[in-house]
């Protein structure tokens, strides 16, 4: 039985207020000889073929303990099975939702397929409305083939050797994030697209239906902030689509900034109906054909003149390297406040964004960094060949990536490449230096609104933001580095930290700001267990501290520098440099991390106004059970 959804609605900036939710024991089955299909599994489940099934825990991965299974050895295709009632009335349409399935799906409903889609990282859905049987019970199966041993496939993290080497861990396989029905009428409101303009005061919505109606249509926007409405406007529906144009008070845009637009400091966020009419039906008391709540916000985000500006203002970047991995349930989020708790622990630690590494977040995430206030920088999973295959599927997964989150004000740029995975010869191929620019122009074409960084770390090709790893362990080296004009002219030109060149043929420093987006690495387990000899080794809790201030001091006395991002947040598996452990809890005393984080930059001395209560450790964390970590 489907239960009504409660909580995050698992897409926040699109909600009908019925959804229900399909997480919890499904039937399972691994297929290692691949006979599932010939054999018809989708009508013919396994039970009546000598085949073994399982229970998992959707939206866990198989690989993961939360599933119920805890398998990391090698299976290429899986099945899922599981029996709901439709919870759908007469007139309506039934939708159902994945959140995510790596790497590609197949879905019946009662034996007919209903959807097909490839990529791990993003949602798709179905209407399953014809393929249901009257009032009694229904049949959903999914048939997952997600090869280990594939490079072309957008991966991130997740290793393709059997056991976890290096920096790459364990594997997520199949359904991942929530799987959930939704009833909703024929002709509909399929998508949102937010875009601010903070310059000219205006915010604009941009709405797409499902299909073209057969009667013509009008929407409606109602836009309110902490209670006062700032917009009631209709306009008609053409081909499906409609566009409506909010000017927001100057006075109010000037005279209470602070109120109306989001930073990290002053998360505000404007809330939001959305409404579709028959466009004869303009009675007060008319009921929509759709509704759907969602929530936007007036924020801007540029470079300019080595600067980074954040709502027109010179802002320093404080940013934590985050992987979202948890020990239970690998990239899923183990519980429903997990995500919430995550953002509340990256403030509690002073940093004012996450740089969210080789993941597609959940939206339940980017819904607590909208909410809360946390900057985001956003990556695409990487693949690690380069061949044609590679470059369709990371561009058409990245199209969706982008689709899917472009209203989240809490995002500010956009990393189609990190390190040169995936294009390891970017020097000295034309292919993949092309491939790379692509990306970067195709991701400003589809939003100009956000910075672009086009090969994160170093070998940058086209860029927004320079963007540098520096992994020295030394303060003194990284003052010499960054810590003048000239010395940042040599770093970038010559000495070429990670023993990679910076700046490829074509690209110049000019009107760049530069940022270190990963350093530190500071390894230290608090469990006196084996540690990870990544970067460095810090013995105890103090000198964790020692060695932490020392570099972050030497990047905030950089003048020429526009942020960093420090490596790592949490332990990740056999990577022991996080600030926190894997179960989220410091290694340091709090208070005096966060006091070093947040410490003035000689960049940008006035960046902060102070009205940011980045709080204690959060006690949602501390004074209950962490299903993931053991006791708090």
């Amino acid at each position: 039985m489907a239960e009504p959804g409660t909580g995050v609605h698992p897409r926040p900036q699109l909600t009908r207020d019925r959804w229900f939710d399909l997480s919890g024991e499904w039937q399972f089955s691994y297929d290692d000889s691949d006979v599932g299909l010939t054999r018809c599994w989708y009508q013919n489940w396994l039970e009546s073929q000598g085949v073994a099934e399982r229970a998992i825990t959707v939206p866990f991965p198989p690989e993961s303990v939360a599933s119920g299974i805890g398998d990391t050895s090698y299976h290429r295709v899986l099945w899922y099975r599981r029996v709901f009632t439709s919870p759908h009335q007469s007139g309506e349409r039934l939708l159902l939702h994945f959140g995510a399935v790596d790497y590609s799906a197949q879905v019946w409903v009662n034996g007919q397929l209903v959807a097909q889609h490839t990529g791990g990282h993003t949602p798709f859905h179905a209407d399953i409305t014809d393929a249901l049987v009257g009032s009694d019970e229904q049949v959903v199966v999914v048939r997952v083939v997600d090869d280990p041993h594939d490079l072309e496939q957008p991966r991130g993290k997740q290793d393709w050797q059997e056991e976890p080497h290096a920096i790459w861990y364990e594997r997520t396989s199949g359904i991942w994030k929530s799987v959930w029905l939704e009833p909703a009428p024929a002709t509909r409101i399929e998508q949102l697209r937010w875009t601010p303009d903070v310059e000219t005061a205006t915010l604009r919505l941009d709405v797409r239906l499902n299909q073209v109606a057969q009667q013509p249509l009008r929407l409606r926007l109602l836009l309110t902030h902490e209670g006062v409405e700032l917009a009631d406007s209709t306009v008609s529906v053409l081909r499906g689509r409609a566009s409506i144009s909010v000017r927001l008070p100057q006075a109010d845009m000037s005279l209470e900034r602070q109120r109306m637009l989001w930073s990290p400091d002053t998360p505000n966020l404007f809330d939001a109906e959305v409404k579709l009419y028959a466009a004869g039906d303009k009675s007060e008391t008319a009921e929509p054909i759709d509704l759907v709540g969602s929530y936007a916000a007036m924020r801007s985000i540029e470079a300019s003149k080595n600067r980074i500006l954040l709502n027109g203002r010179p802002y320093f970047l404080r940013l934590v390297l985050d992987q979202c991995y948890w020990t239970e349930s690998h990239l899923a989020i183990p519980d429903p406040d997990a995500a919430r708790r995550e953002v509340e622990l990256v403030r509690s630690l002073g940093f004012n964004g996450v740089r969210l590494h080789q993941k597609v977040a959940d939206p339940s995430f980017l819904y607590w960094c909208d909410r809360l206030g946390l900057l985001v920088w956003a990556e695409m999973p990487a693949a690690y060949e380069f061949t044609t295959r590679t470059v369709d599927r990371i561009t058409r997964e990245w199209l969706e990536i982008q689709q899917r989150d472009y209203s989240h004000p809490c995002i500010i740029a956009w990393v189609p490449v990190n390190e040169s995975w995936g294009v390891p010869n970017l020097a000295s191929s034309a292919p993949q230096r092309s491939f790379v620019a692509a990306l970067y122009h195709l991701t400003k074409a589809l939003d100009p609104t956000r910075l672009v960084v086009g090969n994160d770390g170093w070998e940058q090709v086209v860029t927004d933001v320079i963007t540098v790893h520096d992994y020295t362990s030394r303060a003194e080296v990284l003052r010499q580095r960054y810590g003048s004009d000239a010395g940042m002219i040599d770093t970038l030109e010559d000495v070429q930290p990670g023993y990679r060149t910076v700046l490829l043929p074509g690209m110049s420093r000019d009107g760049h700001p530069v940022m270190i987006t990963e350093f530190g690495g500071i390894s230290h387990d608090g469990d006196g267990g084996p540690s990870w000899h990544g970067y460095s080794v810090a013995r105890t809790s103090e000198e964790l501290l020692e060695r932490y201030r020392a570099l972050v001091d030497a990047l905030l006395d950089a003048p020429a520098i526009s942020g960093f991002c420090y490596t790592q947040f949490t332990d990740t598996l056999q990577e022991k440099n996080g600030l926190l452990t894997a179960d989220r809890k410091p290694k340091a005393d709090l208070a005096t991390l966060r006091s070093i984080t947040r410490r003035p930059s000689a960049a940008v001395p006035a960046d902060e106004i102070g009205s940011f209560d980045y709080g204690d450790y959060p006690p949602t964390v501390m004074d209950t059970q962490i299903s993931y970590g053991g006791a708090p």
